[in-house]
């Protein structure tokens, strides 16, 4: 049984995961602010203990994994990059949270540490403070390694790359070059049929912005989506050309599926939110914030397994 600490956890993609590779899992606690957020995922997971709206405090508790992945906003180049310096209160800055939540469980730590967040976290702005983490992690007794994943090389036809990092407690570092990959598949596996007219654009705005480039632009999916975001009904957009000078936005079980989610679990989610408007504006907001679900499964594949092994020899 393998015990996790979800820390900004969204609607459970870690949690998918392990579900989807058949490994015995525990969540041992799960944190997230979003009240909407914690409504699906209490759904997708409704056979099991229910869990709050809760903040990032300190807790005493023994997972084998932590993910975090703290709001990207302040990190992100679609954002105002407010940064993520500790004390400035920015939702980024709450990273330094999870070094703090790690610091007091005292001796006893995670074997591994996951942080997934934007490119940008990388960038000459923001470096300092991915290497700060890297520093205090090493300070706890972590090896740390970090590699840029693409959603479209474990299978699903998105454009979207995310910094992963791995600290191991104690051990070698992780080795991300020979992580399973899978060939993405085809875009029209993912879309559905006969969507409804309410999907199709009609604001001007982004008509005007089809096939334009900079920030006011609205590209047309072909091979694969691009990112997909919290909001798919304003520029930057992405729509899919339905012909005779139409088009229309993604669904948003169409967002949910290109993360990877299964329909059962799109369904559970979607049961726990009332459509107000045009959208379900929550289940947009909610695929945008999430981590694609086959990124973790690759990555659990080989701790996990890796573990398995340590224990055979003893360690």
């Amino acid at each position: 049984m393998i015990k996790i600490l979800e820390l900004f956890g969204g609607v459970g993609s870690p949690r998918c995961a392990l579900r989807n590779i058949g490994i015995p899992v525990k969540a041992i606690d799960y944190v997230e602010i979003d009240a909407k957020a914690v409504r699906s995922y209490n759904a997708i997971f409704r056979n099991e203990l229910e869990h709050k709206t809760q903040s990032v405090i300190g807790w005493n508790l023994k997972p084998d994994i932590l993910i975090h992945g703290s709001p990207c906003q302040d990190f992100s180049i679609a954002g105002q990059q407010k940064g993520a310096d500790e004390g400035t209160e920015t939702r980024s800055s709450l990273m330094w949270e999870t070094i703090n939540i790690v610091k007091q469980m005292g001796d006893w730590k995670p074997r591994y540490v996951i942080w997934e967040n934007v490119k940008n976290v990388t960038s000459k702005h923001m470096i300092h403070n991915f290497n700060r983490y890297l520093s205090e992690m090493q300070k706890l007794g972590y090896s740390n390694s970090f590699e840029t994943l693409d959603a479209r090389d474990f299978g699903l036809p998105q454009a979207r790359g995310r910094v992963f990092t791995v600290s191991v407690l104690g051990g070698e570092p992780f080795e991300f070059d020979d992580l399973i990959k899978t060939e993405m598949k085809s875009i029209d596996d993912f879309l559905e049929k006969d969507v409804p007219e309410v999907y199709n654009v009609t604001q001007p705005s982004v008509l005007s912005a089809i096939g334009k480039k900079g920030i006011k632009r609205a590209t047309i999916i072909k091979d694969y989506a691009y990112t997909i975001t919290t909001r798919q009904d304003r520029t930057p957009a992405q729509v899919i050309d339905l012909g005779n000078g139409k088009y229309r936005y993604l669904t948003e079980r169409e967002c949910w599926r290109l993360q990877g989610y299964t329909d059962d679990d799109f369904n559970r989610a979607s049961e726990a939110h009332e459509r107000n408007g045009r959208y379900v504006m929550p289940l947009y907001k909610q695929a945008g914030n999430s981590i694609a679900v086959p990124i973790f499964e690759s990555m659990f594949r080989k701790m996990i397994l890796n573990q398995t092994q340590g224990a055979d020899h003893g360690e």
